[in-house]
């Protein structure tokens, strides 16, 4: 629907607030009013959300592998990003960027590429994530450890040449060139911390360089020591963001609760595999079989390869998990994304010029009803 119309609910988070009786005003996919919904006028077509349904802004997830059984790295076209975000899209995730983990040269740019085309297709491809391959051998994860290596020129090249939308890249600040991570945010890429075993002090070089993230915060980095505080206490003494995989495995819930107190915004993110959305129990990665065994992705070794975790069911777990109130995790899957990727000024909130990406949900247990994109529903 292009023309001016409202979706009216009993609560409205706007990404600061809760109002009540709250009526949300679309036209051409932007908002363009916020009002009491008894204020409406009548000439306005208005849709009425039921009963106790929440309206809030869209999800955003900057770090999926896959979803809808499709696996980024081995389908890197406009289809196989579609596929994927449509999948999302049903657990409330209205922007995404379709991460591809360490793989070769010719994959990442045709990785760049299908994004660069799905971005014109889809409002809710916001750039891409690329994380790896420049990352520490030694903090591989499920990484290919053949495809691990030191950025070149012609990386640089590559790694700066989506054009619009957001560009992330995930790398390991302790091997990369001098002067490699001012250079990129300096093309205005968004440089990451993470499968790294950088010192605290390598991490607060890297941040001096620009780098303003850290990619699931915990995972794939040294612990918390009493003389070597290393990139996690880098992270929680700054005010950077970092992601946080709350699903109950990949990090303990009073870790999570320690991350939660820094200096930081930390951001909600799914690490998601194919099966999220999807319909298959198994998947490949780097020709391996990676099963789906009591919500997990494990390699047969029992290594954890990504997430089965939907954003929804991230929301639910960080106020069930971590005692977080609703608007407080909702913040940190919608509002505190968008900021890390500079799209704050248009994305994250419900708000007079932002577009309108928004879902509606049964708050007692986070149950998705509807989503729009650009005022487009599902």
């Amino acid at each position: 629907m292009s023309g001016r119309h409202a979706i009216a609910a009993e609560h409205v988070f706007d990404g600061e607030t809760v109002r009540r009786d709250c009526a949300v005003v679309v036209e051409g996919g932007r908002i363009v009013a916020l009002m009491p919904s008894s204020e409406l006028p009548r000439r306005v077509p208005v849709e009425r959300l039921p009963g106790e349904a929440w309206l809030a802004p869209g999800f955003i997830d900057v770090q999926v592998n896959g979803g809808g059984d499709v696996l980024f790295n081995d389908h890197p076209t406009a289809e196989g990003v579609a596929v994927i975000a449509a999948a999302h899209r049903r657990f409330g995730t209205t922007g995404l960027l379709p991460t591809l983990i360490t793989d070769h040269p010719d994959k990442m740019r045709a990785a760049i590429a299908a994004v660069r085309q799905a971005m014109r297709a889809n409002s809710g491809v916001l750039g891409i994530h690329l994380e790896g391959p420049f990352i520490s051998p030694e903090r591989p994860g499920v990484h290919a450890p053949a495809a691990i290596r030191v950025p070149t020129n012609e990386d640089f090249t590559t790694l700066t040449s989506l054009g619009s939308g957001a560009t992330l890249v995930t790398l390991a600040p302790e091997r990369m060139p001098e002067g490699f991570v001012r250079r990129l945010t300096a093309k205005g890429v968004r440089v990451s911390l993470g499968h790294s075993t950088a010192t605290y002090d390598q991490a607060r070089a890297a941040l001096a360089e620009g780098l303003t993230g850290f990619t699931h915060l915990f995972n794939a980095m040294p612990a918390l020591a009493s003389r070597e505080p290393g990139p996690i206490a880098a992270a929680l003494d700054s005010e950077c963001w970092y992601g946080l995989i709350v699903d109950g495995f990949h990090v303990h819930p009073a870790m999570l609760k320690l991350a939660l107190r820094g200096a930081g915004r930390p951001m909600l993110v799914t690490d998601a595999m194919p099966p999220v959305g999807g319909m298959r129990t198994s998947f490949r990665l780097y020709g391996e079989e990676i099963a789906l065994r009591d919500g997990c992705c494990l390699r047969a070794d029992g290594t954890l390869a990504g997430a089965a975790l939907d954003m929804a069911s991230a929301v639910r777990n960080a106020v069930a998990m971590l005692g977080l109130t609703l608007p407080e995790a909702l913040t940190m899957a919608s509002r505190n994304p968008a900021e890390f990727l500079g799209l704050g000024d248009r994305l994250g909130r419900i708000a007079v010029g932002y577009q309108a990406d928004l879902m509606c949900f049964m708050p007692e247990d986070v149950r998705m009803l509807r989503t729009w994109i650009a005022g487009t529903s599902d």
